[in-house]
């Protein structure tokens, strides 16, 4: 399952030595962390070290100079192997990308190479409270001051990962002349201890080491730099952002599916209560094999996804990220379900660690776009259909 046949020996290899990586770690080590509160900082400084981090960021800057597809089989591995990186998603996959793309040559030269060394991490804030799903209903503004040219941002964010081990926030706002009608967005670097920047911890139902904050930005004063990119090209500048985020999810979401599906078919092979092991059952073994068909098929998705972004092809990219990160977090899904249930009781247990998978599998549905919008997405865009809103 680890060496599909239409990827390059590079690619097989990298596939091959980030596998290692999260096995000297893996499961153990990530419950370990989660249930002392800390961060998966080992991890990370090793994974760091090693150019993983950084694999998708210019050459110039310290990165591997690869792309989206590169990253997302480090992230799907570490995650197969039962200790995945969320950060990966946030820092170098949507933040490193967009000031990569955008950024002007003193913000890559200040922020690149430490995000690629992993000395350095940026959260991603888009999410707010009375917006949901819709990105077109955010009221943080962001207005110049005539007489000193900074930028002064109101608003709240909210489900914003990771803020309390960052450096920066990456804060997707609105000009003050654009509260109502187009988004049109722009990003801003925030620095973690800019004045009338406040988070707050949201208490979560969810075994992770990556916290969940609300954020409150009270007249936040940043320099004219601050700005990532063209003011007026901020939804261009969003949404290259934002598909890598939506192939890292699905990446994300096959290591955890791939993981719970190992772990099933590990026991169904030794698990014996009649004359042979659970798994020569057809009961037991169809649905594994269902699942493992549909990790296969939304991983084909992503890889399709990963291919368009990193040629260029952003709009084709949008549509197959989308799909991809449809697929994987159904994938995940139910191979998490049907995991547990060849289990059966020992799948509750703490001792086998699958429980806790029931409850972040069902992160990649929700986050960071849910079922439904890319479905209004697919509908609406690929086939043409009008919209309901």
């Amino acid at each position: 399952m680890s060496n599909p046949v239409i990827e390059t020996e590079e690619h097989r290899a990298l596939r091959a030595s980030v596998a290692a990586l999260g096995k000297r770690y893996g499961r153990e080590y990530f419950a370990r962390v989660v249930a002392e509160g800390k961060h998966t900082d080992e991890l990370w400084t090793e994974a760091a070290k090693l150019g993983y981090l950084g694999v998708n960021l210019p050459e110039e800057y310290g990165g591997g100079g690869g792309g989206i597809t590169e990253l997302s089989i480090v992230l799907e591995e570490l995650g197969a192997a039962g200790c995945p990186l969320l950060m990966l998603v946030v820092s170098p996959a949507i933040c490193g990308t967009v000031i990569a793309r955008f950024g002007t040559e003193e913000q890559k030269r200040a922020w690149l190479p430490g995000l690629a060394d992993g000395s350095r991490k940026m959260a991603f804030g888009i999410t707010e409270p009375d917006a949901g799903s819709n990105s077109h209903r955010i009221t943080t503004t962001a207005r110049r001051d005539p007489d000193t040219g900074e930028w002064v941002l109101n608003g709240r964010k909210v489900f914003i990962s990771g803020v309390d081990i960052a450096d920066a926030t990456l804060i997707v706002g609105r000009t003050e002349d654009a509260r109502t009608g187009k988004l049109k967005a722009c990003l801003f670097i925030v620095p973690r201890d800019a004045p009338g920047f406040g988070r707050s911890q949201i208490a979560m139902e969810l075994a992770a080491p990556e916290k969940q904050f609300e954020l409150t930005l009270d007249d936040v004063r940043l320099p004219a730099d601050a700005l990532v990119g063209d003011e007026d090209a901020g939804l261009l500048q969003l949404f290259a952002g934002l598909n890598p985020e939506r192939i890292m999810t699905a990446a994300f979401a096959l290591g955890m599916g791939r993981y719970a599906v190992e772990r099933a078919v590990d026991y169904a092979r030794t698990r014996q209560v009649w004359k042979e092991p659970i798994g020569a059952h057809q009961a037991v073994a169809h649905p594994l094999a269902q699942v493992h068909i549909e990790l296969e098929l939304a991983r084909l998705m992503m890889q399709k996804a990963t291919h368009l972004y990193d040629t260029g092809d952003d709009m084709g990219a949008g549509e197959a990220a989308n799909m991809a990160k449809y697929a994987a977090a159904e994938a995940a899904v139910r191979a998490v379900d049907q995991a547990v249930h060849t289990l059966g009781g020992n799948g509750l247990t703490h001792e086998y660690g699958l429980a806790t998978l029931i409850t972040a599998a069902r992160v990649a549905r929700i986050a960071p776009v849910s079922r439904e919008m890319i479905l209004n997405y697919v509908s609406h865009q690929s086939l043409g259909l009008p919209k309901s809103y």
